[in-house]
């Protein structure tokens, strides 16, 4: 018999981080996530789906746009992240209107013209795979004229006053992630109006937004700006210099005297990037 105990600890121990992660930064993203909603100009009483949905931030300001007579289904292939989605759902008041299922987004589990609308933050365009089988799931499941929108990171500059340790460090493998080495151009979530042209979809628009922290930040500020630091260059340390990694450890570490944080003058922006397209009528 295999044992596969060690196995269940580790993938609880990933998920307890990554909803961590989410939980600590969300002061940090949410309000370029909502400038992102609403740009969208979402229908009020709307249905739509949220394609990797995580542990439903992004369906709970989703659903509050749709105002209260609308309706969102999250989905996402981690069922423990959607029992997290599932108890914060359940502590806003807004159960009534947001459903979660199980299932991939390169086979979503629900019937054609479902929703009148889809997003997806993070996964769609974000993920290291084939985009144009995720982009025409999500266009059989919306209805003719409605609007398909994909978000994702597209850049920072959080060491203020590091311009060129930060641009090595953007240049490493977890740096330039998910576009890895040896992909092609046209693979870049930048390049996703070619995938949204691929896939059918008409009246293509891209729009950026930006978010920026500065000097005193308020406690949730600080302990977001923290835990991006600290999961944005990953295993680094082979691809730098001593020298580069020195001072990346000096910046970075909470318990260092310089670190960036501590700066009277700090500031930091960064961008996520939103690319929409309606379902052909």
């Amino acid at each position: 018999m295999i044992d596969d105990s060690d196995n269940t600890t580790e993938n609880s121990t990933k998920i307890d981080y990554i909803a961590k992660e989410l939980d600590e930064t969300l002061p940090l993203r949410e309000p370029v996530i909502q400038a992102a909603i609403h740009s969208m100009q979402l229908p009020f009483g709307s249905r739509g789906l949220d394609a990797g949905c995580g542990i439903g931030h992004q369906t709970m300001l989703l659903t509050e746009a749709v105002g209260p007579t609308g309706h969102v289904t999250g989905l996402d292939l981690s069922p423990e992240l959607l029992e997290k989605a599932k108890k914060l759902v359940e502590e806003s008041g807004l159960a009534s209107q947001i459903d979660f299922k199980e299932g991939n987004v390169v086979d979503l589990p629900f019937a054609n013209d479902t929703f009148d609308w889809a997003w997806s933050m993070d996964c769609v365009g974000y993920l290291p795979f084939d985009q144009l089988p995720m982009l025409r799931e999500l266009a059989r499941v919306v209805k003719p004229g409605g609007k398909i929108a994909i978000l994702a990171w597209s850049s920072e500059k959080l060491l203020s006053g590091y311009p060129s340790l930060e641009a090595r460090l953007n240049a490493t493998t977890s740096g330039i992630a998910p576009f890895t080495s040896g992909m092609n151009p046209p693979s870049h979530f930048l390049r996703a109006l070619g995938w949204f042209r691929e896939a059918g979809l008409e009246e293509l628009t891209a729009r950026t937004f930006a978010g920026e922290a500065f000097a005193p930040l308020s406690d949730d500020l600080q302990r977001a700006l923290e835990s991006l630091l600290e999961m944005r260059w990953p295993g680094v340390k082979e691809e730098l210099t001593p020298e580069d990694w020195e001072a990346y450890q000096r910046l970075c570490r909470t318990d260092s005297e310089d670190f960036i944080l501590n700066q009277s003058d700090y500031y930091a922006f960064f961008t996520y990037s939103m690319f929409c397209g309606l379902v052909q009528g």
